[in-house]
């Protein structure tokens, strides 16, 4: 790419869009193109036919998308399946249709089997049943990553994709309904610990800014009390508040599966490093020849144009230790409670990352690191 090449990034003001623009302007791009959706509504085809024959991009970064964690997956299946797709189609057509050099699609690692291999390679794919939780996004990605491989064998294009482990970073879904767990576990221990030390002033402020259904700082003690205890962040034994308060947090499941996590800004330094020196070609060679798994080892040797890869650190934790990790980052002193009636999702998700390294990419920032950056960010925002 050209320091002045046009380059639209779908999905700016998102976790993974807002990182790699800033990726890409801190690297010198100055010709970058982006528009919110009330400027464009990637679910209107018309409107996306319009925007790509005007701008007519060199580049094209697709990370807008339908997202959440386990409870929006749940309750928005048909969503996420029809708005996910539906952006998808659009913008990868108009993307050939304009000619467009080079297109980065964003996957995610919820497309592999629930029970594949660990860690998970990318042959894995197809080889068995989904997680039932996230079903209809994970086949939403499915289709887009194969899309782009579909279009490489019959046009010629140079569409990649990149199949990320969870995110987390500047610019989250802090919705304590839509959110995925690192955020959510961050933002949960943030309003016990302003619970459990009465500052009414600072759980009133993070209400203001991002209010839990319809329920402000401006609301009544009662009324914020009670929007926390459904969202399991509760005085203990019925206390009234007071300068001290014990407080426990709910989370979801048994906090015995394993995740993996990368920020963001790692996330998006590896998306600009393949948009800059790896082509589709490359990545279908790279995972024809370096097969680890016998699960899909014949399909993917067969198949030239699987021209997407894993991107992670290799390493996971389970969600337990993950919150007493944020719990101690935070400093929020109460109790951490375990729901075990709520579903725990997949038990382990760890990306295979061996392709990737091998292309020249490695990870730089540690999650400790990560989460105690990201937890200032959001104290500031």
């Amino acid at each position: 790419m050209k320091k002045d090449s046009k380059i639209f990034i779908a999905g700016h003001r998102g976790l993974v869009g807002s990182a790699i623009m800033r990726n890409l302007q801190a690297k010198g791009y100055n010709n970058i193109i982006t528009r919110t959706h009330a400027e464009l509504d990637l679910l209107n085809q018309q409107a996306v036919i319009n925007f790509f024959a005007d701008e007519n991009p060199d580049y094209v970064v697709l990370a807008a998308a339908k997202v959440g964690g386990i409870i929006a997956n749940s309750i928005y299946r048909g969503q996420f399946i029809y708005e996910n797709l539906q952006i998808q189609n659009n913008v990868i057509h108009q993307a050939y249709v304009q000619g467009v050099k080079k297109l980065l699609f964003l996957g995610s690692s919820c497309i592999y089997p629930k029970n594949a291999p660990q860690p998970m390679t990318e042959d894995c794919l197809l080889s068995s049943a989904l997680e039932p939780t996230n079903e209809p996004y994970a086949i939403s990605k499915i289709a887009g990553l194969k899309m782009c491989e579909a279009y490489n064998q019959q046009y010629g294009t140079d569409y990649i994709a990149v199949m990320p482990t969870n995110l987390y970073g500047e610019n989250d879904n802090y919705d304590l309904e839509k959110s995925h767990v690192l955020p959510a576990l961050i933002r949960k221990m943030h309003l016990g610990k302003c619970l459990q030390n009465n500052d009414w002033d600072a759980l009133r402020s993070d209400l203001n800014k991002l209010p839990i259904e319809g329920i402000s700082g401006e609301a009544t003690e009662e009324e914020i009390l009670a929007k926390l205890n459904k969202y399991g962040i509760s005085l203990t034994d019925n206390q009234q508040p007071t300068t001290e308060n014990s407080v426990a947090v709910t989370l979801w499941g048994t906090g015995s599966p394993f995740r993996e996590f990368l920020h963001a800004d790692d996330m998006a330094d590896a998306c600009t490093y393949l948009l800059e020196n790896i082509s589709a070609k490359e990545i279908a060679k790279v995972n024809a020849a370096g097969v680890t798994s016998t699960v899909g080892a014949k399909s993917i040797c067969e198949n030239s144009w699987t021209s997407f890869l894993n991107v992670g650190t290799g390493k996971d934790l389970t969600i337990k230790a993950l919150a007493e990790k944020v719990k101690e980052i935070i400093g929020f002193q109460g109790e951490l409670v375990w729901d075990d009636t709520k579903p725990d999702g997949t038990f382990k998700k760890l990306l295979d990352v061996s392709k990737l390294n091998e292309l020249g990419w490695k990870e730089t920032i540690a999650l400790e690191e990560g989460i105690e950056k990201v937890y200032e960010n959001y104290k500031l925002s």
